[in-house]
């Protein structure tokens, strides 16, 4: 099922025709009891982590507890639809990652539309990617790796934490832009990934800079770009895979979203609140420390965000021929 932009994004503002008074009421009263973050994803993940760096600010301004529940399984799909499906009433919120845009077109047959079901809230952070390799790997820069690749078809074995994850379609991405021949391995998650390649078992992954910062700082791993459209402040001399293969950008985008025909005056009391943060020296701090850029906006610049990653991993994931497990 196909849902036109123009009619998401209007899902950012929500039940605008509602009448003035009793939307400043609720607006006044919320929130009355504590807030459900649904993070899609096991304990540990960035979106874990993001709605734990998230709700206590919310908890601390609004007055009402933000508690974060994990709903992993499903490829996020299980938490995404106990969001979809429960009361838009701005006590349960989901916290959103790139599974929704690339889920979209991955899974043949969901229970909800990503874009339809879900009302974009607020961006908060975009974690960058970096393209690292194994040591042994006989290259130093982008362009290097692209050649040794094509003389070497087939014998590059590039990790992923999972069908489907923004390092795997960052990487397919890059598969498909450079006309190069890589096998692609799946883990079950980042640490297993980042297992084998210390070890050399695969040899290049778009890893994001959580996963991967320490091992280059140390050694252990060669960075020879950032996915992200600019340079990443926390390898401030790594050059963008943009600079070498114009037009590639792949990144992961955290932001929180709610149900739709949420309020339009609950979501910009969150998007209010949560921009605020995004501004605190503190909290930008502790969303470096994650190798993390924040994201501020209105749910409509969100929402825009959101659609825009949509149409693109679409593209990747048909010309790819990816299918989930």
């Amino acid at each position: 099922m196909k849902v036109h932009r123009r009619g998401f994004l209007k899902l950012g503002v929500g039940a605008v025709a509602l009448p003035a008074i009793p939307r400043v009421a609720r607006a006044q009263a919320y929130p009355a009891r504590p807030v459900r973050i649904i993070a899609a994803t096991a304990p540990g993940g960035a979106p874990d982590i993001v709605a734990r760096l998230i709700g206590p600010w919310l908890s601390e301004r609004l007055g009402q507890q933000f508690v974060v529940e994990n709903r992993p399984g499903g490829g996020s799909n299980i938490g995404t639809e106990a969001v979809v499906r429960a009361q838009p009433d701005g006590y349960t919120l989901l916290q959103t990652d790139m599974t929704g845009p690339i889920n979209a077109t991955l899974y043949e047959k969901l229970n909800f539309v990503f874009l339809r079901d879900i009302a974009p809230v607020a961006g908060i952070v975009r974690l960058p990617m970096v393209m690292v390799v194994h040591p042994s790997v006989p290259v130093k820069t982008v362009p290097e790796f692209i050649a040794y690749a094509k003389t070497n078809p087939g014998r590059i074995s590039m990790g992923s934490p999972g069908i489907g994850t923004a390092p795997h379609v960052a990487g397919e991405l890059f598969k498909t832009m450079t006309g190069v021949d890589l096998v692609t391995v799946h883990y079950r998650g980042g640490a297993p990934v980042m297992t084998d390649l210390l070890g050399g078992q695969v040899q290049v992954l778009f890893g994001t800079t959580s996963l991967t910062i320490e091992q280059i700082r140390a050694g252990k791993l060669r960075a020879l770009a950032v996915t992200t459209a600019s340079r990443y402040e926390g390898l401030p001399d790594t050059p963008t895979v943009g600079d070498f293969v114009q037009g590639y950008e792949a990144s992961t985008v955290l932001g929180l979203g709610a149900p739709k025909n949420t309020p339009a005056e609950i979501i910009d009391i969150l998007n209010k609140q949560i921009n605020v943060a995004l501004e605190d020296s503190k909290m930008k701090a502790r969303i470096a420390d994650l190798g993390g850029i924040v994201v501020p906006g209105s749910p409509i610049e969100y929402g825009r965000l959101l659609a825009d990653e949509t149409d693109k991993w679409a593209k990747v994931i048909r010309a790819a021929n990816i299918k989930p497990e």
